[in-house]
């Protein structure tokens, strides 16, 4: 059996294993890290959140939104956490503030029908 796996020999000659990076050069790697990790992922999340907070809390009667679900509207009515939508004529939903993702420029209703 010993023909299909190949024996391994020592070399007497071989001194200790090579060192390691330095203990400077592992925290200038995990500086790095934590920089790529912040400029790629924290600092756009947090940006975006922020904008977002500052949509919803502009909305106001008469604005054409756009919702999550992909359904567009006009505001009619707006409380604390939501708001009513028209969303055809006589047709009216409400819907929670959150789930608006844009604010449409006036008339973009008009357009799509």
């Amino acid at each position: 059996m010993s023909f299909f796996i190949s024996q391994a020999v020592a070399d007497a000659g071989a001194a200790a294993a090579p060192a390691g990076p330095s203990a400077i050069g592992q925290l200038v790697m995990l500086g790095g890290f934590v920089l790529i990790f912040y400029f790629l992922l924290w600092r756009p999340q947090s940006k975006r959140a922020k904008e977002h907070r500052e949509l919803i809390g502009n909305l106001g009667k008469g604005d054409e939104v756009a919702t999550s679900g992909g359904m567009l509207g006009k505001i009619t009515a707006v409380t604390d956490d939501y708001v009513a939508l028209d969303i055809a004529e006589g047709t009216e939903i409400k819907v929670q503030k959150v789930a608006i993702t844009a604010v449409l420029p006036k008339g973009t209703i008009k357009s799509v029908k």
